[in-house]
């Protein structure tokens, strides 16, 4: 993993798609995300690899970073299903020195297969919302690979 201080509590890292206005800056903060997969849990100190949504003109992973405040947002009165939302700031740690994206992640599609991609393409790119999703060590460990 380099010289990042990843800062990754066992089973507690994240993923965010999201729409990225400047791909550069120092910290992202994105206000009441969908979350999917135990996004909901995350919290101040997490990492967080970050994904430029393609359906706003992204080209997929961008960089990883550490949560730098996490804050539910409330429900709404009335309504009987909803979705968590949360939102996060983002201290950036790295850029992602090579790309990944859903042109490189579709053929992942054996759901029952294990792999890493095949977990982020299920999660990210199933239902292709904009979303945080809690992901597995082992797709922490793969993405750690891209920076």
């Amino acid at each position: 993993m380099g010289d990042i201080d990843w800062q990754v509590r066992k089973g507690m890292a994240f993923a965010i798609k999201a729409e990225i206005g400047n791909p550069r800056t120092k910290t992202f903060a994105f206000s009441a995300q969908k979350t999917m997969y135990g996004g909901k849990h995350i919290a101040e100190g997490d990492t967080v690899f970050v994904f430029a949504s393609e359906n706003e003109g992204g080209h997929g992973l961008i960089a990883c970073g550490v949560v730098t405040s996490a804050d539910a947002v409330a429900r709404k009165y009335g309504v009987a299903r909803q979705t968590p939302r949360v939102s996060v700031a983002i201290r950036r740690t790295a850029f992602a020195r090579r790309p990944l994206g859903r042109s490189a992640l579709k053929h992942f599609s054996n759901w029952d297969d294990g792999r890493p991609e095949t977990e982020l393409n299920f999660k990210f790119y199933r239902q292709a919302t904009n979303k945080i999703v809690g992901i597995s060590d082992e797709v922490a460990a793969f993405l750690s690979k891209f920076f």
